[in-house]
């Protein structure tokens, strides 16, 4: 038995869903107050000196209609990249871990956008709407469409990385 799967078995498959997903929210804090201190009470990059394109079809089709920003174009991949090192270094890779990978970025990305309107001083919860969060396009029972469509698919991809083999 490898080390990897003794540390696995050594938490019962609930916990380990609990302290990864726990885990995925304290990096989201982290960066959340990261990108309060990087951007301020502008959010989606706006005040800062990077390029950007506003408009364009793609954007609507794969980014909720929000504008590229040369600061997402380099933070998106390495948040990707840093989930995805774990893999690397214990050199294992396989679909079950990409799923559970994928599901930890989804989660990642919920938790860190929404901490950064709670914990942001120029916003807080109050001010999370369509009317102040204006970068948001598409909103539904309260929150960005993103939240609800990401949440379902990163509950069922967390749900099938940890599916017992038959």
């Amino acid at each position: 038995m490898s080390r990897i799967t003794r540390l696995t078995h050594l938490t019962s498959r609930p916990l380990h869903i609990l302290l990864t997903v726990v885990w995925v929210f304290l990096l989201a804090l982290f960066f959340a107050q990261t990108e309060i201190q990087i951007e301020g009470g502008s959010g989606w990059a706006i005040n800062l000196p990077t390029w950007r394109i506003e408009h364009h079809w793609l954007l609507d089709l794969f980014w909720g209609g929000r504008a590229m920003t040369g600061y997402h174009a380099w933070v998106f991949p390495f948040i990707i990249l840093f989930f995805h090192f774990p893999l690397l270094f214990v050199g294992h890779w396989s679909w079950r871990a990409e799923a559970r990978v994928a599901a930890c970025v989804m989660l990642f990305w919920i938790g860190e956008d929404f901490l950064w309107f709670v914990l942001n001083p120029a916003f807080g919860l109050a001010r999370f709407d369509p009317v102040n969060v204006t970068w948001h396009k598409h909103w539904a029972m309260g929150a960005p469409v993103d939240y609800w469509i990401f949440s379902v698919l990163a509950l069922v991809l967390l749900r099938l990385s940890y599916q017992r083999r038959e």
